[in-house]
């Protein structure tokens, strides 16, 4: 049986440079984590305050062993942004697109892909592995029959599942944040910062609903998918993905270590997720093929 990887994916929410720092310097000391994305993902507008992090940030998780991926937005809006983005995938380092417009800029180069890319068949998946694709975070509405089916056509590529974090559902040309306190997007005052997890919204008669981080759609709840080895390994899933948030996350890949290993059951690591101060319930409904919003099982 082929060994479960852990991932711990970008940062979607507007940390602090310093916050960032102090992050990986515990990641990179204390996780148990086989691979990291790095990059700023979610807003251009967040780039020129945290790039000048990206190089410390590789350099201390490479000395620690981990395999360092640098991710790319998924919405490039303007010029500045598509610059960007071409001058990262044509740096030489590993990367992870989340935009189909990066993949020019990849020439021969492998490349990964992130859960923005709307990989929802195995005719995508082939296209994209013909291309140089060697890994697929695939998106999160998948139920995990179409995980498997797409997996099984493609058994060169490492298929990676999103089975920790609030839900990415969707990027907007508009800000929430900034429309929320009365700003205009281009003058926003990053103000997106005040929610390190995003920022929560009810529906009108007070029932949890989503979460807003700048531009970006969340689910309210956290993803769990806590699969056995033997019934990731059936689907073809390799590889897990964690998605950063402020609770302990040193504790959390902890936890998925163990149970890739067979060390703990399904059940044991969901009731000790719940133990810690998640900022959501715990929810599984998109890989069981209904909604997503559907509480995970005790």
């Amino acid at each position: 049986m082929t060994d479960i990887a852990l991932s711990l994916g970008p940062v979607f929410f507007n940390w602090s440079p310093d916050r960032l720092r102090d992050f990986y310097a515990r990641i990179a000391d204390e996780a148990d984590v086989d691979r990291v994305f790095v990059g700023e993902v979610v807003c251009g507008k967040r780039m020129p305050f945290n790039d000048p992090v990206w190089p410390d940030v590789v350099e201390r998780l490479t000395q620690a062993g981990k395999t360092v991926i640098l991710s790319t937005l998924a919405l490039p809006s303007n010029i500045r942004d598509r610059k960007a983005v071409k001058a990262l995938c044509e740096g030489g380092a590993s990367i992870e697109i989340n935009d189909l417009t990066a993949m020019p800029a990849m020439g021969a180069a492998p490349f990964a892909v992130g859960p923005f890319v709307n990989v929802y068949n195995e005719g995508a998946a082939s296209f994209l592995a013909n291309r140089g694709a060697n890994l697929i975070c695939l998106p999160v509405e998948l139920p995990l029959s179409s995980v498997g089916t797409i997996a099984r056509a493609c058994p060169d590529v490492t298929f990676e599942v999103f089975a920790f974090g609030r839900l990415p559902l969707a990027v907007s040309g508009r800000c929430y944040h900034a429309r929320l306190h009365g700003l205009h997007k281009d003058s926003c005052q990053f103000i997106c910062d005040r929610d390190p997890d995003g920022l929560p919204v009810d529906t009108l008669d007070g029932q949890d609903f989503l979460a807003i981080n700048g531009i970006q759609t969340l689910s309210h709840s956290l993803q769990v998918w806590s699969p056995s080895p033997e019934e990731a390994a059936n689907l073809g899933v390799r590889s897990l993905r964690l998605s950063p948030h402020t609770l302990d996350m040193v504790a959390v890949s902890a936890l998925y270590r163990r149970l890739c290993r067979g060390e703990a059951s399904p059940q044991e690591t969901r009731a000790k997720l719940r133990e810690l101060p998640l900022p959501g319930a715990l929810v599984d409904g998109f890989t069981r093929g209904i909604a997503g919003a559907a509480k995970a099982a005790s």
